[in-house]
This record gives structure tokens, C-alpha cells and sequence, in this order.
């Protein structure tokens, strides 16, 4: 009996991907460009065990048993590792042996927060260092399969995923512009608007969107690419002015594209607006960009803002959106912002905002920095004992 646990991060796009040419491969029509958060705040743990004495591959998703063949993606991934297994891995572990898998979440599912993403990029990972396979960007095309962001999830810092011309998709790859070093001082405040699973999942909208929005192709062929080569100069200067312009600029047109899919697919919702309308007063008071949004296919609200900006944007959030949860643990998550931070912050400059508050529209506040990616964790994390998950021992 052979076991790994490792976890792997969320990635959200500055750069959005947003419809595929290939079902089944999940090759996009575009390329896309993102920024990995830091597993200590938003992760999926996974952890594997393979053994010659299991009769069939099991799977516990955040506790409940799934069923690994009735899922094309689930299958395909652990086909894919195992030919590579075959080819390149080691010979301690057969990828002949059955698999027991569980696998955990510690932020909400389906709710827009990128959470297949880090959960197949977790697998795949997982998989790989069981395998013992070298690193290669074959492994970004396994994960890529089983959900489409979650190659851009096998890497720390800025990355892109490379849309590929080839109908086999094997050259559709991510592949990591900058680490987490090369800009530190990035943060991100996620304001959680609503974290119940969304209506139109993400597979469906894209559907709808490459079969019925003319401006999906457009943006497709015209609009990315210029975007791609002014962000990635953007994040190599460390230039936030720039960084935060484009990726505002490109979460309102996925936005747009989800509207002009037939029947419009809507994914943000009033406070998501209301969020969008205070970034870009408090940009305006602070006479700078020192904020900038980006919304996936969900309604709560990623906000990008160096490290040294922090505690006056929360003080600004606080003011328009208070809610009576504000001195709760449970309220501002992650990592913490000194309180005498929050007392010298410009205040004079928020109050003049003249926004009038929306008490409890935000549920809570995830403060979290660029991350650096997967990694293997000790014995001492796993998930599964003995191969059953602790309460099935």
C-alpha cells in the first residue's frame, strides 16, 4: 500500500477562458492568463492510495463517496496519468493497482471560486507523485481534461495557458510566465457575495456562449491576444496601473459575452454591480488605480491590491458594505490585517465617496497573496487510513 496527499491551489483568471472548440479535449478558444493564490488560504487537498489488495477505485469528495466511472473527466484523468505512469514512472507502484482517492475543498464548491480548477490540478498532481512521473507540460494536457483552468492550477505565480492549434490538443499547455517571487506584494481580497452553488454551470455557459454569442468570437480573435501581450509586459514591470486596467476591462466583456449568450447566462448579481461601482470610486478618491475587480462565473468579487494597500481598501469595504458579522473570526479570513492599520488609513478620503452602505451584502472577506503551487504534504495529512477515509475505518 503506496500513499501521497498533496495540495494544489486556485488560480483566477485576469485573462478569462471562456468557451471551447473541443468538448471532450477542452481545448479553449482563446488563450487565457492567471494568477495562482496561496494554498494556505484556498487549496483542495487530495490524498491517493494504491494498493495490489483493492478490488475497485473508490473517490470521497469532501466527505461523500463518488462514483469515479460515471465521470468521463475523472476517468480520463487517471487513464492519461497511468499511460505516463507506464511510460515514465516508477515500477514501485503498478498503475495496474485500484486507487482509493478522497479529496477535500476548504472554500466553497461551485459557487465560482475556481474550485474544479484546484481540485483536478490536486488529482493530477497527486497522481504524478505517486507515479513518481517527472514534471513535464504533458501533465498540464491531463489536467486540462479533466477541467479546462486546472493546468493554470499546476503552477505558482502568473501563468498562462496556451490555446494550441492542433485538433490532438497536444499543444495546448500552460506554462508559467513569472513565480510568486517576482511579485510579491500581490493580494487579493475575495468578497463573498454568495457561496451556494451557481445556476448555469460553467460547462453549460460555455456551450451556450460559443453556440449563440457573436461576441464571444470576437473577442476570441481580436480582443485576447493584444491583452495577452500588454498584460504579460504589465506583470514583468510590475506595473499595477496597467495590470489592474486590463483585467478589469476583461471581466466586464466574459461578462458582457455571458449576456449576449441566448438566453443570457448572469452570473453577477446587484452587489456584484455595487462592488464594481465602489472599485472604481475608491480608485477616483485615491487619485490612482489601487484596486482593481475581477468576476468568474459567479457573482463574488476578487479584488487585486498591493500589499501595502490592504488595510485602507478594507477599511473602505467596511464602510460601504458593514455588516454586524465585521468583529466575528469568521467574518475577515485568512490573512490578518493589523487593527492600528486600519485606524491611520485615509479615511477623509473614503468617507467622500458618498456611497451609501449596503449593510450585509457581503458574507465574509478571504484575504490571501500570490502563491507558489502544488506541493506534497507528510504522512501525518492524509486523508485516507488504511485506505478508507477516518470515519469508514
Amino acid at each position: 500500500m503506496f500513499s501521497v496527499t498533496c495540495v494544489a491551489p486556485v488560480n483566477i483568471a485576469l485573462i478569462k477562458y471562456w468557451g471551447k472548440r473541443h468538448e471532450d479535449l477542452i481545448l479553449p478558444v482563446n488563450d487565457s492568463l492567471s494568477m495562482t493564490l496561496s494554498t494556505n488560504e484556498l487549496c483542495a487537498k487530495t490524498t491517493i492510495t494504491a494498493s495490489k489488495s483493492f478490488e475497485h477505485n473508490r473517490m470521497w469528495l469532501n466527505g461523500e463517496e463518488v462514483s469515479i466511472e460515471e465521470s468521463s473527466r475523472l476517468t480520463r484523468c487517471l487513464k492519461e496519468v497511468r499511460r505516463l505512469a507506464l511510460a515514465t514512472g516508477s515500477q514501485k507502484v503498478s498503475p495496474s493497482w485500484k486507487v482509493h482517492i478522497a479529496s477535500v475543498n476548504n472554500f466553497p464548491t461551485a459557487a465560482g471560486l475556481a474550485s474544479s480548477a484546484a481540485g483536478y490540478a490536486c488529482l493530477v498532481y497527486s497522481l504524478a507523485r505517486l507515479y513518481e512521473i517527472p514534471f513535464s507540460d504533458e501533465l498540464t494536457t491531463v489536467a486540462r481534461q479533466g477541467s479546462g483552468s486546472a493546468c493554470r492550477s499546476l503552477f505558482g505565480g502568473f501563468v498562462q495557458w496556451h490555446r494550441g492549434v492542433l485538433d490532438n490538443g497536444t499543444d495546448s499547455v500552460a506554462k508559467q510566465i513569472v513565480s510568486s517571487q517576482h511579485w510579491p506584494n500581490m493580494h487579493v481580497l475575495i468578497l463573498v457575495v454568495n457561496d451556494q452553488r451557481k445556476k448555469t454551470a460553467s460547462t453549460r455557459g460555455m456551450q451556450n456562449a460559443v453556440n449563440t454569442s457573436t461576441l464571444l468570437h470576437h473577442r476570441a480573435d481580436k480582443v485576447v491576444p493584444e491583452r495577452i501581450n500588454q498584460l504579460r509586459e504589465a506583470i514583468q514591470n510590475r506595473d499595477f496601473q496597467t495590470f489592474g486596467e486590463i483585467t478589469m476591462r476583461d471581466s466586464n466583456q466574459f461578462h458582457a459575452i455571458a449576456m449576449d449568450t441566448y438566453p443570457p447566462c448572469v452570473y453577477m448579481n446587484d452587489v456584484s454591480h455595487e462592488i464594481v461601482s465602489f472599485v472604481h470610486s475608491y480608485n477616483n478618491a485615491m487619485g490612482s488605480l489601487h484596486a482593481a475587480y475581477t468576476f468568474d462565473a459567479g457573482p463574488n468579487a476578487c479584488l487585486y491590491v498591493l500589499a501595502e494597500h490592504v488595510p485602507q481598501l478594507v477599511d473602505a469595504i467596511q464602510k460601504v458594505f458593514p455588516s454586524d458579522l465585521m468583529d466575528s473570526a469568521e467574518y475577515l479570513r485568512g490573512l490578518p490585517i493589523s487593527p492600528e492599520h486600519l485606524e491611520t488609513s485615509q479615511s477623509n478620503k473614503i468617507e467622500s465617496l458618498g456611497i451609501e452602505p449596503k449593510k450585509n451584502s457581503i458574507k465574509y472577506i478571504i484575504h490571501t497573496e500570490i502563491g507558489q503551487g502544488p506541493s506534497q504534504l507528510g504522512e501525518e495529512s492524509s486523508l485516507l487510513i488504511n485506505g478508507l477515509p477516518q470515519n469508514q475505518k
